[in-house]
């Protein structure tokens, strides 16, 4: 475990005038300084001044939504397309844990990529590590949004009822897990 995931998280005030302040700091911060804590590994908890409701989430996705804004963007539009159609569809409680366990092997994935360019001798290596980390992540992303198409559950013997469906999008998520577990012994 690392420093900073030993240490409270940063607690961040939001004012009505959308301002934010660091109480760590004592100071006013911008969405940018929040985004360079997330970098850093820091955890921190948005909190609104007057209630104390937890803003943390709404914070977050306003940091993505500007990231998204920019030239850079991350989130491919079929992507979003597909998050967007998942809302009211009763999987509100199988997709963040999918998520979660998605961008964690992808995390996992490119760290051992970054370990095998800097530890290889060859380039041929390194771009022979870079293409398997690649392929296994696109691998990894294409089975993700299969199995939340809407019609995907319906074509492999999900049908209408979401009792099954859901068993089989559970099924689908261990054996997703058990990829990456051996994916990580390798």
């Amino acid at each position: 475990m690392t420093e900073s995931a030993k240490e409270a998280p940063v607690v961040i005030k939001k004012y009505a005038n959308r301002r934010l302040y660091n109480t760590e700091t004592s100071s006013y911060v911008t969405l940018d300084h929040l985004a360079r804590l997330v970098k850093e590994g820091r955890e921190f908890v948005v909190r609104d001044a007057k209630t104390g409701e937890d803003l943390t989430r709404a914070v977050l996705t306003q940091i993505i939504f500007e990231q998204e804004g920019k030239e850079e963007t991350l989130l491919p539009v079929s992507f979003l397309r597909h998050l967007i159609s998942l809302y009211g569809e009763g999987m509100h409680t199988m997709v963040p844990g999918f998520l979660q366990v998605s961008m964690e092997g992808f995390m996992r994935n490119q760290e051992k990529m970054r370990d095998a360019v800097q530890s290889s001798l060859g380039a041929n290596q390194a771009l022979a590590a870079f293409d398997e980390m690649t392929r296994q992540n696109l691998d990894l992303f294409e089975t993700a949004m299969g199995m939340f198409t809407p019609f995907a559950a319906a074509t492999k013997g999900g049908g209408g009822d979401p009792a099954k469906r859901k068993a089989d999008l559970q099924r689908r998520i261990a054996a997703l897990q058990a990829e990456l577990d051996a994916l990580d012994k390798r």
